[in-house]
């Protein structure tokens, strides 16, 4: 049995912990902080200061591009419908080996990243539009390093 009773916990701490305010705990941990980081990195110990002095590189969009994504034993597919004809003058579609990412749709500032289900292969995708509807195609990668786990006996 474990001697929990040489613990210097009593019965009276969780009375003490019912008193504490949480505001009087954060103030105490943000002066420790304060005192352990130098002046120029009093900005990262609160995280809404920190990020305010970081500049957005793309913005996500609000609204969702409707994306239909399924697969297939030797495809990824991805069908996005499109609203507008100048959309596909203007969009860039970029893909790594699980990501599809469209940029300038349907504002020139707007990003949008699918995820997708399967991992995809860097060269052979195609896009072709037809009745208002984008189709990407991906060949999947197919992925036959295997490692042998050995397994042991604990005693």
């Amino acid at each position: 049995m474990f001697p929990w009773n040489l613990f210097p916990i009593n019965k009276d701490m969780k009375n003490m912990m019912k008193q504490v305010k949480p505001e009087e705990i954060e103030k105490h941990v943000e002066e420790m902080m304060s005192k352990m980081f130098p002046p120029h990195m009093q900005g990262m110990i609160n995280p809404k200061e920190f990020a305010s002095g970081i500049n957005p590189v793309a913005k996500q969009s609000i609204l969702p591009l409707e994306a239909v994504v399924f697969e297939t034993h030797d495809f990824v597919f991805v069908r996005i419908p499109i609203r507008n004809q100048e959309w596909l003058h203007k969009m860039k579609l970029y893909h790594t080996s699980n990501q599809m990412i469209f940029e300038h749709i349907p504002e020139d500032h707007d990003k949008h990243t699918i995820t997708l289900p399967a991992l995809v292969r860097k060269k052979g995708a195609t896009a072709h539009h037809k009745d208002g509807m984008l189709e990407v195609r991906m060949p999947k990668s197919v992925d036959m390093r295997f490692s042998e786990i050995d397994i042991t006996d604990v005693l």
